[in-house]
């Protein structure tokens, strides 16, 4: 029996803030137009020795539109993102949140890296001033839970507050978490998601240590191509993404609109590399089973997926392999398709903007593109939709999430249809 049989978990609102839009609407129609925004790197000076000088980052965004200067003063930019996403969540759900059982209502948002930005700049305040010049809000600023803290204090939250931190998957389990917590009846309302703001001195050279980052400086818009044989690593990208997610006879009686419903996920670990996914893709293919297992559907059921592809090498052939080797037959009628294309990787925010880009297909009747797809990798003969969006009236979609660490989440979101 699925854990959703009593108690169905439905999307009623959508948050996102990324380098294509500040809203979901230019996000989306972003991803839909095959745009890139991927462009130089502005936050810090880099010069010839820096392999990568090139990512996705938030450009002419005011924080002040939607938070208080005060709220600004105490955090870091990862958690502004994310609050900011939260706040369109919020409105776009429509619940009044001044009205209710405040401990029925939670918060689950998470990040890969947190509030690096304050960690690197206090550590350097620290080195030349000495510890007396650091300020009272480092703690409050850094701390990865800083956006669904801040939330929650934001919304009167006084019900499930946690922040996953499990580096790319972040975003798939703040979702997955929070359908656990409304299944299991500790919530009915919960706003999730990730949010990221990691294009810092020490995480474009440490992921350029790794090899792990693209190095087409001279070509940004095409860096980011997932399943084209010359891709050659990931652009770091900024973000926050956040979905207001309901128990369904709770939103029903308040009269929201329906978006789409979660009817299954799948958590697993590779248990091996600290870093590099498992070859065979074994982990990610036990996620996507679980997902349909939980979901109670068959995997000839599943219309489309938005794949975790990241642009990586190894990355984007494991899950290439773990699809095949679930689906069979059916992965030739299946779509799949990377939004990282267009936004870069944005670490614990990609679960949660993917999440939207699988319920905007669904409701609309559209799958976005993997852009820069112009020559498929040897063995990749699936239907990437490349280059150009695809109708298709979906039913059952998966949106997979792979991170560092072996973390493995994989989410079936299905048609609302009563």
């Amino acid at each position: 029996m699925s854990v959703f049989s009593q108690r169905r978990v439905v999307i009623t609102g959508l948050g996102a803030i990324s380098n294509l839009g500040h809203d979901v609407a230019s996000t989306w129609s972003g991803m839909l137009e095959g745009r890139s925004c991927i462009g130089p790197i502005t936050a810090f000076e880099q010069d010839d020795r820096w392999p990568a000088r090139i990512a996705g980052e938030v450009h002419g965004w005011d924080p002040t539109e939607k938070l208080d200067r005060g709220e600004i003063k105490k955090t870091d930019r990862f958690a502004q993102l994310g609050i900011w996403a939260a706040v369109e969540a919020m409105e776009h759900c429509g619940l009044d949140w001044e009205q209710g059982d405040s401990y029925r209502r939670g918060v689950v948002i998470g990040s890969g890296v947190g509030g690096i930005q304050t960690i690197e700049n206090f550590s350097n305040l620290l080195a030349a001033k000495g510890p007396r010049r650091l300020s009272p809000f480092t703690v409050p600023k850094l701390m990865v839970n800083a956006a669904a803290g801040n939330t929650s204090i934001r919304f009167n939250l006084r019900g499930v507050n946690s922040s996953p931190a499990t580096a790319c998957a972040t975003g798939g389990h703040a979702l997955a978490e929070a359908c656990m917590f409304i299944a299991m009846d500790q919530a009915d309302f919960i706003l999730a998601g990730g949010a990221e703001g990691a294009v810092s001195p020490v995480c474009v050279s440490s992921f350029s240590a790794m090899k792990a980052l693209s190095t087409r400086n001279d070509e940004p818009s095409l860096a980011s191509r997932p399943f084209d044989r010359d891709r050659d690593g990931f652009v770091l990208s900024e973000g926050a993404a956040v979905l207001a997610v309901e128990e369904l006879e709770h939103a029903k009686a308040r009269g929201a609109n329906i978006l789409a419903e979660i009817i299954g996920f799948g958590i697993t670990g590779d248990a091996g590399h600290i870093a590099a996914p498992d070859a065979q893709g074994a982990g990610a293919q036990a996620a996507m089973t679980s997902a349909l297992c939980n979901a109670q559907v068959n995997p000839d059921e599943v219309d489309y997926i938005n794949a975790h592809g990241t642009s990586t090498p190894l990355g984007d052939a494991a899950e290439v392999h773990a699809v095949k080797s679930l689906f069979g037959g059916h992965a030739y009628n299946l779509a799949i398709s990377s939004t990282k294309s267009c936004t870069g990787h944005t670490l614990g925010a990609a679960g949660g903007l993917e999440s939207i880009a699988v319920v905007k297909a669904i409701t609309e009747g559209v799958m976005p593109p993997t852009i820069n797809l112009d020559n498929p990798d040897e063995g990749f003969d699936l239907n990437f939709v490349a280059n150009t969006p695809q109708e298709r009236d979906i039913k059952i979609a998966l949106n997979n999430s792979f991170g560092f660490g072996g973390h493995n989440v994989s989410l079936a979101i299905a048609k609302f249809t009563g």
